[in-house]
């Protein structure tokens, strides 16, 4: 049976915006460009922790922000109250009716630097509106799947749980989060509303309070493989791990456990030398006949704590890991930003640019779809190529692609095939797109990632993957950068 739910229920979100959203909408109707035909593109400028790529998330929340968007009649005496609003544009407010197109990559897909994510169409007065909430939704559960990947595969194969919640940044960083952290890889969660809303598994035992509570940790243990035989996975580090811990778990295992045939699940630790005292709780476990028996840590875990101990011999089976993945603490902001990149004029697209002395503030500006272009037999990611929307890549001819800064930077293609990554969503308003499910999700970016070199999964200086313009987009590009110098000069 399913309890998979709407995420939103009664909320309604729609005043979560910068202020400047309204005060620009307002400004927009009166000036007589409110319906103003604009054209915006979310995308992020640098990968968090200096990786080779992010983990795209969050869409489904985005689509679902976007069906619900209307304005309440709270939220309308609210704006009236403000005494800033014209009544022409409260009206507007009160019959609202979203109408704009959307693109967007797919979640779970490995995305880069400075290509379009998410594309939006429509009027400057809704297109402009939805910014907070497109990059909040997005910058989150990317910047959580992306951190999840990386803990995922310093685990080289092994179980990871994510055990955030208790230390996220609010309710919504809990549940989205645990989201977020199955699409990047982990197996469950032990936040149980996720289970409740998306499907992610969630899962978990016993807290060293239970242990505490008893007389004695052996009595402890006896009354949870009693209560709880198939489940019987002990905590075993309230006290002593080598001295109790485990030989009280042995001595429960055989004495509770054995007579009814069952074999125990497994042991967790939670502090101390990890590689020193999973080594040795395997000789023991293994000399008392428990060889399936898993050994689980946790404690303040990350990709390098787990890439080291695994390099040093730990024995593990899985790891629950919290704060540094549900918060990603060791780089808690993705920079996404969302900026105009063209207008409508008579019926064509205009191109705009937004220039600045920080050259990775320099916007690419267009209506643009994103190739991503794959090695026709080894299927892995060679690059990816940013076009103008109605541009075709004719992947049975050669392609020259150029670095867009260095452009004496030059490969050419000749067995590769080309694949579009921005799909429609919304058309006129109206959702056209149909939501995987998470599993779904994470097991396509499980293979999406897997078409990537190994020299770009490197956590410490990654090869840079390229993210190329073609020739139509950068001499559009530079051509506008020139005409600013000239007028400006």
């Amino acid at each position: 049976m399913s309890f998979i739910i709407d995420w939103k229920e009664d909320r309604n979100l729609t005043l979560l915006v910068d202020f400047y959203e309204l005060t620009m909408a307002n400004g927009f109707l009166k000036s007589g460009v409110g319906n103003k035909i604009a054209y915006f593109d979310l995308y992020f400028r640098k990968v968090p922790d200096n990786g080779g790529f992010c983990v795209f998330a969050g869409l489904q929340q985005l689509i679902e922000y976007l069906k619900n968007l209307k304005f309440s009649s709270q939220d309308i005496e609210y704006l009236r109250s403000k005494n800033m609003f014209d009544e022409e544009f409260i009206s507007y407010l009160e019959n609202f009716n979203f109408t704009c197109d959307v693109w967007s990559v797919n979640e779970g897909t490995p995305v880069f630097p400075n290509e379009p994510l998410v594309v939006v169409k429509g009027p400057i007065m809704q297109a402009q509106f939805i910014e907070t909430m497109l990059l909040l939704t997005i910058n989150h559960q990317t910047l959580i799947a992306t951190k999840t990947n990386r803990i995922v595969r310093a685990a080289k194969g092994r179980s990871v749980m994510e055990f955030g919640s208790r230390r996220a940044q609010g309710y919504d960083g809990a549940i989205f989060g645990a989201r977020a952290a199955y699409i990047g890889g982990c197996t469950s969660t032990a936040c149980t509303i996720a289970e409740k809303l998306f499907g992610v598994p969630a899962v978990g035992t016993m807290a060293h309070s239970w242990v505490q509570l008893f007389d004695t940790e052996l009595e402890a243990f006896r009354a949870w493989v009693k209560a709880y035989p198939e489940n019987s996975l002990l905590l075993v580090d309230t006290y002593n791990v080598l001295k109790s811990g485990i030989p009280n778990a042995i001595k429960v295992f055989k004495e509770e456990l054995a007579p009814l045939g069952i074999r125990p699940k497994g042991i967790r630790i939670d502090s101390g030398d990890i590689t020193y005292l999973t080594e040795k709780a395997r000789i023991m476990l293994d000399e008392a006949g428990f060889e399936d028996c898993k050994i689980l840590v946790s404690n303040s875990l990350d990709e390098y704590i787990i890439r080291d101990v695994l390099s040093q011999g730990a024995k593990i089976d899985s790891f629950g890991v919290g704060e540094r993945l549900i918060t990603s603490k060791s780089a808690p902001v993705l920079g996404g930003v969302y900026k105009l990149v063209a207008v409508e004029e008579d019926g064509s697209i205009i191109p705009k640019i937004k220039i600045s002395e920080n050259p990775e503030k320099i916007t690419t500006p267009g209506f643009k779809q994103v190739y991503r272009l794959f090695d026709k037999y080894t299927h892995k990611a060679i690059a990816d190529l940013i076009t103008f929307n109605d541009e075709i890549i004719d992947d049975s001819k050669p392609l020259e692609i150029f670095d867009p800064i260095y452009t004496w930077k030059r490969k050419r293609l000749d067995n590769y095939y080309a694949k579009k990554l921005l799909n429609p969503i919304f058309e006129s308003g109206k959702c056209v797109y149909t939501s995987p499910s998470v599993k779904e999700i994470r097991e396509y970016s499980q293979n999406e990632v897997s078409n990537l070199w190994d020299e770009v999964l490197r956590f410490d200086f990654p090869h840079k993957y390229y993210v190329d313009l073609s020739s139509n987009i950068w001499e559009m590009k530079y051509s506008l950068l020139r005409k600013h110098n000239l007028k400006y000069r």
